[in-house]
Formats: structure tokens, sequence, C-alpha cells
């Protein structure tokens, strides 16, 4: 069975890597370099910050053997509108085993009865068409697409960024 769970010191190697891994660095919005482990030790440092507090909170997804796979990310949180976005990674070599589509389906109901949030959203690049998937199966709904929105090393350069929404109550 997949689990989520909150961060521990423990994580800083599992972080280190993922964090560094440059194939991921394009599906971020930050600047591609390599971090520190001082950096993340820092970050470990501060992550028992609740969502309220810190506006975003990360969990380790953990495979069946209790081992970190991948994280699952909520981020721009808004109290007044109760919504977050969400974010997964999944390291490369434990992709396409269900570990995504599990932290979503743990997610859903928590974020709509403990974090009694209104709406999810996420960004994806259109060329990831994985990403598409696991979150429309999860029953997000495209909403929009940023046009050129996000720098890819790729002959084009540029790849389309689509918007996709999931209402958690009420009407959508």
């Amino acid at each position: 069975m997949v689990t989520l769970r909150a961060l521990e010191p423990d994580d800083l190697e599992f972080l280190f890597q993922l964090e560094n891994d440059p194939a991921l660095w394009a599906v971020s919005d930050v600047l591609p370099a390599p971090i520190s482990r001082h950096a993340l030790r820092e970050y470990l440092r501060h992550a028992a910050a609740s969502l309220a507090e810190a506006g975003q909170m990360r969990l380790i997804i953990n495979s069946e053997e209790n081992q970190p796979v991948g994280t699952l990310d909520l981020f721009d949180y808004s109290a007044l509108h109760q919504r977050a976005g969400v974010g997964i990674t999944v390291r490369k070599s434990a992709r396409r085993r269900g570990y995504a589509q599990a932290a979503l389906a743990w997610l859903l109901p928590y974020a709509r009865q403990q974090l009694r949030l209104h709406q999810l959203y996420c960004t994806v690049a259109s060329t990831n068409r994985a990403s598409l998937s696991l979150f429309r199966k999860t029953g997000f709904r495209r909403v929009g697409v940023r046009h050129d929105w996000l720098r890819e090393n790729t002959p084009a350069g540029w790849a389309n960024a689509v918007e996709l929404q999931l209402i958690l109550s009420g009407e959508g």
C-alpha cells in the first residue's frame, strides 16, 4: 500500500537526488541549478510549518516497501479562496507503477475534509502526456492553455502549459 507522510530529517539524501535530477528541472518554476545538502537541511528544519503558516506543504510518497519514491506538493495555498496548487514528482525508476495515482487518491479526500479546500489546480506541460493523463483520470478538467509558457530543452524551445482544475466541493 502506498502511503504519504511528512518530511523527516532522514529524507535529506532522497530529496538531494530528486532535486538535483536535471530531467526534473524543466517542470519546475525555478532556474535550473543544483541545490546543496545544506540548503535542503535548512528546508527540512522548517518543513514542519503548517500549510496555513507556510503556504505550502510537501509530503513524501512511500512505496509498499516503505521506501520514498516521490513527493506530493501543495503550494500557492489561499485560505480565503480555499484552493491550492498540486504537484507530483516520482523518481524515474519508480514511474508507471501507480504511485502518483495512489498519492492523488489519498490527497483528494484529505484536501476536502481535513484541509477544507474547495479546489485544487495544476499546470502541466502539453508535452507531458503521462501527467496530463494522470490528472484527467483523477477528475481534473482542462480549463485553459498558456501558449509558449514553459521553456524546454527542445528544438522548438517552448511548450504550452495546460491548466487543470478540480472542484472538490459543491458544483464544478
